[in-house]
This record gives structure tokens, sequence and C-alpha cells, in this order.
């Protein structure tokens, strides 16, 4: 998978003491060692949105990318002795974020230094209540994280009701969300959308978080967990969903293509 040779990590410290971790020029994770709650990509509180409308108690997680492990960081802290698998084929990302930002006592975070195809590959059916993928090269979701095959295995690891979040990016015409998302109602029928009303309404690029099942989603849960994220943010279902992005042909392994290039993110700040 692209991403095994990313550029240097570089590891900003903000004015409050958290961390943004830059890799290929771009950021791709803030952490607070000292307060795994607190999410301040919008993406990144959307995703730990999903986590919390999961039932009460540990949770199986497989994430499908690492950098700086906020999420399964995330996990740890809000559902004690969840086991969590993160497959991340840059090990010397993940030892420079190890050793610069040292993971919690007692966590059961296992990361595997490999791509996310083989990696899932490698795990059980039925062996999931949550797939996160949230996996990004020179800023851009990599194209063979994007189609019907592989959405097919994400499906084969989800326990029934299990859920998959998986976060991209997109211009404002959102047409490679379209394609991903036909993808994913392929083989995981009930699905929503998560962004903020700028990018919803498509004004500017910007990231979505998808969720999916093969059976119905909390909505309910998830709804009320965005409205308490720190942005104007909305979650869209069922025919508007469909609305939304209109018809698109699922992306296969044939064509499927790597998430658009990002904007610049020269004078970037965290706050």
């Amino acid at each position: 998978m692209a991403g095994q040779d990313r550029g240097p990590v570089e590891f900003v410290v903000d004015e409050t003491g958290g961390t943004v971790v830059m890799i290929d020029g771009h950021p791709q994770s803030y952490v607070d060692v000292d307060d795994p709650a607190l999410l301040v990509f919008e993406y990144v509180q959307f995703l730990a949105a999903v986590v919390d409308a999961l039932p009460e108690g540990a949770v199986a997680a497989t994430h499908v990318g690492g950098a700086g492990l906020t999420l399964p960081r995330y996990v740890a802290h809000t559902r004690p002795g969840s086991p969590q698998i993160v497959l991340e084929p840059a090990d010397a990302v993940t030892q420079a974020v190890r050793q610069a930002l040292p993971l919690p006592r007692g966590h059961r975070i296992r990361v595997r230094p490999v791509d996310g195809r083989s990696g899932l590959r490698q795990l059980a059916d039925d062996s999931a209540d949550l797939v996160v993928v949230d996996a990004y090269a020179a800023g851009r979701v990599p194209a063979e994280l994007t189609s019907t095959q592989w959405f097919t295995d994400v499906a084969r690891v989800l326990r029934p009701g299990g859920l998959l979040a998986m976060n991209t990016a997109d211009e404002p015409n959102r047409r490679h969300l379209a394609r991903l998302h036909a993808g994913i109602a392929l083989v995981l029928p009930h699905t929503a959308a998560i962004a903020t009303s700028e990018v919803r309404k498509g004004r500017r690029f910007g990231n979505t978080v998808v969720v999916a099942s093969a059976q119905p989603l909390p909505l309910t849960a998830i709804t009320r967990r965005v409205a308490m994220t720190a942005f104007s943010a909305t979650l869209l279902h069922g025919p508007s969903l469909a609305k939304a992005l209109g018809s698109a042909q699922p992306f296969t392994d044939t064509d499927a293509e790597t998430s658009p290039e990002p904007p610049g993110v020269e004078g970037w700040r965290v706050r």
C-alpha cells in the first residue's frame, strides 16, 4: 500500500502542550498524551462520535492507518480494556510516535507494520465491532482503500451490527466521495455521512466521515453525539444522502483512484 516510504515525521508542539504530528508536510494527528479525550481535528471528533454510539463496554476495534494513534488512545481511554489492532505500514512513523508520544499504561493497542489490504486479509471473520479507515499518503486516501473489493473484506471482518467509519476527503463536487460511497453501500447497505456544514454544502474541500453497517445504524445516538462536537456539522442518511451525492459507479480494483489532492497547508494552525 502507498505510504510505506513516507517522508520524515515532525512533531509540532502548540501553546497548550498538545502535539501535531506532521507527515509528508501534512497534519496527520493531534495528540495530548495527558488528555486522550481532547480531539482537535473535526473528522476525529466525528469518528469518536461513532465510537461513542456503540454499545457500552470494551469494543474490538481495527484501525487502518495509525499516525499519532489519536483515536486508539481515545478508545483506550473511554472504553478501557478494548482490544485494538492498528494496521500502519510505516514502521518508522510508529516508532517515532511511540518515542515522542508514549502510549498509556495498560493499553491493548497492537500496531502491525503492514498495509491495510494485506493486514485486513489476515484478520478473522466477524472479529471487529468497529473498523476505522483513516489512512493517508501525501494527504490522499490510497486508491486500494476505495474499491468495492476492499469494502467487501471490511464487511467480512465486521461482526453482525459492527460499524465501518471511514474518513475521506474530496473536492466540493464530491464525485470521489460519491463513487466511494457507492462501493460501500453495495456490501454495507445502511450508510450515513458526517461533515461540517461548509463541506456538506460543497463550499470547500474537506473531510467526510462515512459510517456503514450491514444492519441499521444507531442514528439517534450518532446524531446526538455529533451535535456535541465543537463544529457545526450534520449527519445525512437515506434519501437525503442519496440526493446529496447523486448516482455514481463504485470503484473497483481496476479503476480505483486516490482521493483528490488537498489544498496547501502553508500557514496551517491547530487553533
